[in-house]
């Protein structure tokens, strides 16, 4: 099997959709001796935020010299963006071979049983787990893909640490209605007798949070924003305090990476109380160079223009919270495309209070909504709203349309933001930065 071969059969297993639940990947795992159980992980679950909390937690653990898996989806340009070791994400070649070897146990599970197919992120599980065993990974960080109870990658029967990121509205139809409902699903990866370090959470999250805890018998460490500090915050880079620890700088922007730099840095001094070895250099050192691509990214200067992969309302509504402190009383062409099953009339009528125009796109996705249809959303909030063919064409315009001081910003999916970032290497000439270090 070549790369293309790969990402062609991968492609196809879209077509089953998601379909929430254990007993598929179990299976398929058995099949493959399970690798996952030879792995020490950490495992990440949350609405917003799990990304760059595992982008800072591998950054710091790469500092102090350990071999790093990292699982996370979705992917930003190919799936095999969602796989990385020791720094360096899964080559073409390693991607095709880890998958020839997972699809022939596929075959083989499918030959007992037609009615399994592996969904192609259970797929994916499957080739990571397998890729970070042969990797002889260390430590593995895991991101749940959606929920947690029933999500592929809740096959793991332990973990170092369970890290529970902001909890939110989102995939309501799969998670529930309720802020309760949903944390008890992002809840559902905590493991007995093990312990839990959770980001700030509203008062009905926390009480969900706790009961688990107190049924599985798991130690529970909330993040303290309190103890946080906030010296410097531009376009150019944050720095702050938390608790005795002073001067940390990280170039991830937007306030709420503070937090979860500290979420990260509570996740790390429990591994140091399991005796790894990381010293507070290498903490620093590690959250200094953590990259996170797609992440209120600034691709371009004069004018600028950044990509955000905020894809519900709570992640709009910090992304308009950051742009506001950045460019206070700035107006911002928006470009967006937005899945139908989102709560978009909210996420453009959050945006429209800062907006000067919107440019609709449609998402190559069938879940994508339709450009026309947005665009007459935004046309309630908005006066200047035009629909473009194709994102190279949306670009364009949005950079014709703004002076050198404007502001462009485009959101809407991670995948939209992946095309984005693509088309900008190709625009701009250069690479667009890796995310390597994350």
């Amino acid at each position: 099997m070549n790369y293309q071969e790969a990402i062609k059969y991968v492609n196809q297993r879209l077509l089953l959709g998601i379909n929430l639940g254990l007993e598929r990947i179990q299976k398929l795992l058995d099949l493959m001796g399970n690798p996952q159980e030879k792995l020490k992980c950490i495992h990440v679950a949350g609405t917003n935020g799990k990304g760059s909390t595992i982008a800072m937690i591998n950054s710091i653990l790469n500092e102090s010299g350990y071999s790093v898996g990292r699982f996370t989806s979705p992917y930003i340009e190919s799936p095999e963006d969602c796989i990385w070791a020791n720094g360096k994400k899964i080559s073409k070649e390693d991607f095709a071979n880890n998958l020839q070897y997972v699809k022939e146990k596929v075959q083989l599970m499918s030959k007992k049983e037609e009615s399994i197919e592996p969904t192609e992120f259970e797929i994916l599980t499957a080739i990571a787990f397998w890729y970070f065993y042969n990797m002889n990974c260390d430590i593995v960080l895991l991101e749940v893909g959606l929920g947690g109870r029933l999500d592929s990658t809740n096959v793991i029967k332990k973990s170092l640490v369970s890290v529970i990121s902001n909890i939110s509205y989102d995939h309501t139809d799969k998670l529930g209605n309720t802020l309760s409902e949903i944390a008890y699903e992002k809840a559902g990866i905590i493991k007995e007798n093990s312990c839990v370090i959770s980001y700030p959470q509203k008062e009905e999250v926390e009480k969900v949070i706790e009961d688990v805890c107190s049924i599985k018998n798991a130690s529970l460490i909330k993040t303290d924003i309190d103890k946080i500090n906030i010296k410097k915050s531009s376009i150019e880079g944050q720095e702050f305090d938390y608790g005795e620890r002073k001067s940390i700088k990280i170039n991830l922007l937007g306030t709420h990476q503070i937090k979860n730099a500290a979420l990260a840095i509570d996740t790390i001094d429990v591994l140091i109380k399991k005796s790894y070895r990381i010293s507070e250099g290498a903490i620093k050192k590690g959250l200094f160079l953590t990259k996170w691509p797609g992440r209120f990214e600034v691709l371009k200067k004069k004018p600028v223009f950044i990509i955000d992969g905020a894809h519900n309302l709570n992640g709009v509504k910090v992304l308009k919270r950051n742009l506001q402190l950045y460019f206070p009383n700035k107006k911002i062409i928006f470009i967006t495309g937005i899945f139908a099953d989102k709560d978009y009339v909210s996420m453009i009528k959050e945006c429209s209070f800062i907006a000067s125009k919107f440019i609709i796109i449609n998402l190559d996705s069938k879940r994508g909504m339709d450009a026309k249809e947005l665009a007459k959303v935004a046309r309630r909030y908005c006066n200047d709203v035009v629909v473009s063919d194709t994102i190279e064409c949306a670009v364009r315009m949005s950079i014709d349309n703004a002076s050198r001081d404007g502001i462009l910003c485009a959101f809407g999916s991670l995948s939209f933001v992946g095309t984005m970032r693509s088309f900008f290497k190709i625009l701009e000439g250069s690479e667009v930065a890796e995310s390597g270090r994350s």
